[in-house]
């Protein structure tokens, strides 16, 4: 990201702006500039960044992307299960859009460590005959807009409840897709281990 003019520095960050950082921070840790480690840093201070100075100091030492910065990773992403077992957790970047696919297997997916893109992604959870169970943050909002047809589908409020201060300002997840002869579980349970 090129430095802004000074008296840009105290304007509030865009998600569009958080997504260049982003990508520039992707590259520097596949040309070695960056350890992972210090790359989930500095990923997660992204996301959470409020100002462009924010941004800008994420990347002061790293060399801009030349021509414009391709986020698609940051936009769609699959993960999937088929005929196979598959566990997801701890610290990971899902996309704005991450589709989640359980054929014929079990997908178990924890985002309670994932650094999110921003305030809303969308989590689009297709099973056909099979299990695919999602655990979100506590804190998360979360919106329910999928079907089932032959199989059960749960979007559990958790202990969140109307009410908690702190859900209103936790991410906004909105869950789309299909159960077909599956069960689909969206849970924010403490208690919840992977199976």
């Amino acid at each position: 990201m090129s430095s802004p003019p000074p008296d840009n520095v105290d304007q509030r960050a865009s998600d569009a702006e958080r997504d260049q950082v982003a990508a520039v921070i992707g590259e520097a840790l596949a040309t070695g500039r960056l350890t992972s480690v210090e790359h989930a840093d500095r990923l997660e201070a992204t996301y959470s960044a409020i100002t462009v100075g924010d941004l800008v100091a994420i990347t002061r030492d790293l060399p801009v992307l030349s021509g414009s910065p391709s986020a698609d990773v940051l936009h769609k992403q699959q993960v999937g299960a088929v005929f196979s077992k598959v566990v997801r957790g701890g610290r990971w970047v899902p996309a704005r859009h991450t589709q989640m696919r359980s054929t014929f297997g079990a997908l178990i997916v924890d985002l309670t460590e994932a650094v999110l893109p921003g305030r809303e992604i969308t989590l689009e959870l297709n099973a056909f005959c099979g299990k695919l169970i999602v655990r979100v943050p506590a804190d998360a909002q979360v919106i329910e807009e999928g079907g089932v047809l032959f199989g059960k589908r749960h979007v559990s409020a958790g202990s969140g409840g109307s009410g908690n201060a702190a859900s209103d300002t936790g991410p906004l997840i909105r869950i789309t897709g299909r159960a077909v002869f599956s069960k689909i579980v969206v849970s924010r349970e403490k208690d919840w281990h992977f199976g």
